[in-house]
């Protein structure tokens, strides 16, 4: 076993391999960018080295200086965690010829995988089922366009290089195929640095479902499969283990097909075929094809070790060190069930924009495994991903594991940021869901139910208030005087645009009366502050915001009339940059006559492309920004003209 690894990566992979590497008593080195120094990360480790500035280009990204790090700490391997270099054939050679060992497949693993086409027709060799499609090297728009018309609608335009959902996109008939291909290639060319695509038969209910492989160079086993059908913009929200409504024929067919992929490509270590499902009449041995091969560990590993009682990092590590598999696959069992929600800093009405803020409260149940790589006070970082954690459940059959999982959203608390909190919870309390029914189409089929939120009750926003007014803590005679006047004290609170004025009347200590629109709330102390009858909720407060633990956390602002009355807000004619990024392109010009939706300016942030669209008819009255500039968030892009003004 190794000594001490270093670990190219962040956040709650490279906190999670930490915990591995030293449970196998192994000193472990992290590495931080300037927006890192204080990371979790680098608390988790035993040694931090600092390795550049805040874009992944400036640090993370950068091999040369990792692998520098570690030489200079003596480290005798690298782990890559996922993302970033963990699939950079470049890299591992780099590591390797540094006199290094990379805790993963070769690099020859690598590129075998690394191109979805030229997997395919490798898998093909190896007798692996793939989908119907266009693999092929010529990239003229006009012949993928007719390789789209061979096949049949619809299609899916895919990047050959990368995962997560970039560069893909779903076309539903011929003339929306050549946008949706200059779409696709744009974001693949920013996301992995190749345009190239490959052109798919899109299956109309599919599932999607991988199948954890593990390697040591000669042989491989698999050690069963795991359920990613809930989806949004391809990306996995909520992922099982094991599959519903798996049966032991497709299992074994699905296992065997995987391991003879493992096996054809030699591999090394922990990774995942993933497969494309047809679930349109169950699970049958003739329904699923190769979809790719991701030569590294999965974010969503942890529901595969819940249920086999394997630690896949301690085992990379000890494949890695020169130990032959650590079982064989008679030896391997499934025990009860398992699932992840990955809990991301993220407004989910805004179409999943992702989010920035400071963590300024953060709470995870004890009945629930949380993964994560930030804590109380951390800061959600435009410059990466903004997931908070990945929360596991397990129980002894899918539905105890699924109640655990609901319970366990229920009790988490997150303040500082918006969360795709209650999303999650919608989507474990979905009727089809809930009975195993799913498919990748789910979400998107039903989401304005999944995403429609009640008003905070009344108690709640009672609750709020007091809060603002510092009346939360025990009643004070000592204090009444000055502090419970009869007279009512008021506080304006918002919540998204919508504001109120809440009235607090303080009838003495122990005992008030909260105006709530219509409503009335009684608040009673009793060891504790209870409104209408209920106990108070948790809650937090900071920089003006205050949040109550109900329904996955109800945020407010408390406003200042002053301040509100002085500040002025851009109209409906102004174009803002949602969050902090990169502007990638602009459409619009002084002059230009624009429709609502039109697509005025791309924002990059957080390696996802936005489309920033006009919210009206009208004239471009001017363009305040260039491509290639960086924006914070609320940065005016484009102004149009009055209405009046545009009329006239």
């Amino acid at each position: 076993m190794f000594d001490k690894i270093l670990i190219a990566n962040r956040g709650e992979i490279a906190v999670r391999v930490a915990r591995s590497a030293r449970a196998l008593g192994c000193r472990v080195v992290a590495v931080y960018s300037d927006a890192d120094a204080g990371a979790a990360h680098v608390a988790a480790a035993d040694e931090a080295v600092h390795i550049g500035g805040n874009a992944p280009a400036e640090s993370y990204l950068r091999g040369e200086r990792i692998i520098e790090a570690a030489l200079e700490t003596g480290a005798q391997a690298i782990h890559p965690g996922y993302g970033f270099l963990s699939e950079n054939p470049d890299f591992v050679r780099a590591v390797e010829a540094a006199g290094l060992i990379f805790i993963g497949p070769s690099a020859e693993a690598i590129d075998a995988m690394g191109l979805k086409d030229a997997a395919k027709a490798l898998m093909e060799e190896a007798g692996v089922p793939v989908v119907p499609g266009y693999h092929g090297a010529n990239q003229d728009p006009e012949h993928l366009a007719g390789a789209a018309d061979a096949i049949g609608y619809p299609v899916l335009i895919k990047a050959v290089a990368g995962g997560g959902g970039k560069g893909m996109r779903l076309v539903e008939t011929p003339r929306e195929f050549m946008d949706a291909l200059a779409s696709a290639q744009s974001e693949a060319r920013t996301a992995f640095g190749n345009e190239a695509v490959l052109i798919e038969k899109f299956v109309e209910k599919p599932r999607h479902i991988e199948v954890q492989v593990f390697g040591d160079g000669t042989s491989a086993v698999h050690l069963f499969e795991r359920d990613c059908s809930l989806q949004r913009r391809h990306q996995k929200v909520i992922e099982e283990a094991p599959a519903p409504g798996m049966t032991e024929a497709m299992r074994a067919a699905m296992g065997q097909a995987a391991v003879r992929a493992a096996e054809a490509i030699g591999y090394k270590g922990a990774g995942t075929v993933e497969f494309i499902v047809d679930g349109s009449h169950g699970l049958r041995p003739d329904g699923f094809w190769f979809m790719e091969m991701n030569t590294r560990l999965q974010v969503e590993h942890p529901v595969t070790e819940a249920i086999t009682g394997v630690d896949l990092v301690e085992w990379q590590l000890r494949v890695a060190a020169g130990e032959s598999l650590p079982a064989r696959q008679d030896a391997l069992r499934i025990t009860g069930h398992a699932f992840e929600a990955r809990l991301y800093a993220e407004d989910v009405p805004k179409g999943f924009l992702p989010a920035t803020g400071t963590l300024s409260h953060l709470h995870f149940p004890e009945n629930a495994r949380a993964d994560s790589g930030v804590r109380a006070g951390d800061a959600i970082s435009p410059f990466y991903d903004p997931m908070i954690a990945k929360l596991i459940t397990h129980g002894a059959t899918r539905e105890i594991a699924l109640k655990r999982m609901a319970q366990a959203l229920c009790e988490t608390q997150v303040a500082g940021t918006v969360t795709n909190l209650a999303f999650l919870g919608a989507l474990c309390a979905h009727e089809g869901f809930a009975a195993g029914d799913v498919d990748t189409g789910l979400i998107g089929r039903d989401l304005e139910r999944l995403i429609a939120s009640d008003a905070p009750a009344p108690r709640v926003v009672a609750q709020a208030a007091m809060v603002a007014l510092g009346l939360m803590g025990a009643p004070d005679w000592a204090r009444g005087f000055a502090l419970w006047a009869p007279a009512p004290r008021r506080v304006l609170l918002a919540q998204g645009e919508a504001e109120q004025e809440i009235a607090v009347i303080v009838d003495g200590p122990g005992a008030a009366r909260i105006r709530v629109g219509e409503a009335e709330v009684e608040a009673e102390w009793r060891d504790g502050w209870r409104f209408d009858g209920r106990p108070a909720a948790p809650w937090a407060a900071a920089e003006g915001q205050i949040t109550v633990f109900d329904g996955y956390g109800q945020g407010f602002r408390v406003i200042d009339p002053l301040e509100r009355a002085a500040a002025t807000g851009a109209g409906v004619g102004v174009i803002e940059a949602p969050m902090p990024g990169l502007v990638k392109a602009v459409f619009a010009e002084a002059g230009q006559a624009v429709q609502a939706g039109d697509r005025l300016a791309v924002l990059e942030a957080m390696k996802m492309e936005h489309a920033l669209l006009a919210p009206r008819d009208g004239v471009v009255a001017e363009v305040l920004v260039e491509a290639g500039a960086q924006v914070e968030a609320g940065a005016a892009l484009v102004r149009l003209e009055e209405e009046e003004a545009a009329v006239a």
